[in-house]
């Protein structure tokens, strides 16, 4: 383990922040919100540390998988402790582990808020929130992959242990050249959401906090009632069509942007996500006709909103499922455990694992009947590697045991069962909001000490997919 080369990079990544912490600066003169000290202060306690940790750190520049996974789990560290100086130092969040709850909570694109009035707030700290998302949707290590070259160091291990999903599926040759074109299709649909939603009556702030929260699948909100408080159906279903598009994986969007459309429908995964959506929105518009909406177009309205913004774990709400029937919110929770496509900026566990878990099963259940019979599992056309389904079925056993102990730990505080495990899911998927006191009208403010640091925890796990950070606590990963 090069410790040297990993406290190198992560000085070159925290001069990125520092630049990245001077973005909100114009939005704060702009608005006289007397933000812009605290902004300023930020960016050079950030590009001090990194200056001295990039010179400081001398030695041989050989990025092996160890360092690659260190680097990624300790870049999140690092952002959440730095990207958490404007809120303290502008007394918009006073307690410096409530600021890193909600710095993790930006950047892992969860959405949990500790926030109580946001509306109160200055707009660029509003801009620093939506803009923690922006940059974790697509990962901030990801987007540093187009200059790490000139550091002396190649990509591939960040690469392999930040992107979402069972594989790494590089569309070029070069790794940076892969996150160059994986930030400009982001950056275009970003862009064309903020258009879409100015026309439907928000103004740019606003649009473009959306935007950024959107695609990123993050969920923070200008609005203390979120995307409800603007009450309407043009720009809920605009919010909808974009969660979607953001739980897509962004390799079928790059080459539907090169005119190969078809590669949507001939990829199972989509279509599973596809059907999931759908079928969920059925379920939910049929659960909820009657009982909570007597319209047929407001049910659909809003029963395809909240199932594409669980599903994809995005968290915008514009209704209080908490008040729906029972059996629809058993439903929500099954979709918060599936999470978007690999690849997409949603969290949970994929619906790429979702589908080869269940085909692994019923090749295990058809063996049972015909035990001589070779069958494999496969994605689409392809066989899935032996390798891959241990690592899926492994994930799948380690995501529900962290889902129990985190459970267990949170309702060790003294939350109530049901408040327990809708925060560890919330976290763990990178949802936001949960259940209980900490549903969709509710946050985390109320959580106690030690709850807030496991949720911390969970945001992490849930955002590097677990092994990525566990595979640190072993003593082996730091010996020769």
């Amino acid at each position: 383990m090069n410790i040297l080369v990993t406290l190198r990079i992560q000085g070159a990544l925290l001069l990125f922040l520092a630049a990245a912490l001077l973005l909100p600066v114009p939005f704060s003169l702009y608005y006289a919100d007397g933000a812009a000290v605290s902004f300023v202060t930020s960016a050079s306690v950030a590009l001090v540390t990194g200056i001295l940790l990039f010179k400081g750190c001398r030695g041989s520049m050989e990025l092996s998988v160890r360092e690659g996974f260190a680097v990624v789990t300790f870049g999140w560290l690092f952002y959440a402790i730095f990207g958490a100086l404007p809120f303290v130092l502008s007394g918009a969040i006073p307690s410096f582990l409530d600021a890193v709850f909600e710095t993790m909570s930006g950047f892992t694109t969860t959405g949990s808020t500790i926030l109580t009035t946001i509306e109160g707030l200055p707009e660029s700290i509003l801009m620093w929130r939506a803009l923690t998302h922006w940059l974790g949707g697509m990962g901030i290590i990801v987007l540093s992959l187009a200059i790490l070259p000139m550091l002396g160091v190649g990509g591939m291990q960040l690469f392999k242990a930040e992107v979402p999903g069972p594989t790494a599926d590089r569309l070029k040759p070069r790794i940076q050249d892969t996150a160059k074109l994986l930030w400009g299709v982001y950056v275009l649909l970003t862009m064309v959401e903020v258009l879409l939603l100015m026309f439907g009556g928000m103004n740019f702030f606003d649009a473009l906090c959306h935007a950024f929260a959107t695609l990123a699948t993050g969920g923070f909100s200008t609005r203390n009632a979120s995307v409800a408080a603007y009450d309407s159906a043009y720009i809920d279903w605009v919010i909808t069509l974009f969660m979607f598009l953001a739980g897509i994986n962004f390799s079928l969007h790059y080459h539907a942007l090169r005119g190969k459309l078809g590669g949507y429908f001939r990829n199972e995964e989509f279509l599973s996500y596809l059907a999931i959506t759908l079928g969920g929105t059925a379920l939910l518009v049929y659960l909820n006709h009657g009982t909570v909406y007597a319209s047929l177009a407001d049910n659909l309205r809003f029963s395809a909103f909240q199932a594409t913004s669980i599903l994809t774990t995005t968290g915008f709400a514009t209704a209080d499922y908490e008040l729906w029937p029972v059996m629809a919110q058993y439903l929500l929770v099954f979709l918060m455990f599936i999470g978007g496509c690999a690849g997409s900026t949603g969290g949970g566990m994929k619906v790429a694992r979702v589908l080869l878990l269940f085909k692994h099963v019923q090749v295990q259940l058809f063996k049972l009947i015909h035990p001589k019979a070779v069958r494999l599992v496969k994605l689409g056309d392809t066989p899935v590697d032996r390798d891959v389904m241990q690592s899926i079925l492994g994930f799948f056993a380690l995501y529900m045991g962290v889902f129990v102990v985190a459970s267990f730990l949170m309702a060790a505080t003294g939350m109530d069962l049901v408040s327990s495990g809708g925060a560890v899911i919330a976290t763990l998927s990178n949802i936001g909001p949960g259940l209980g006191t900490v549903g969709p009208v509710d946050n985390f403010a109320h959580v106690p000490t030690f709850g807030k640091v496991v949720l911390t925890g969970c945001m992490l796990l849930g955002r590097l997919e677990l092994f990525t950070v566990l595979v640190l606590l072993f003593p082996s990963f730091w010996k020769k």
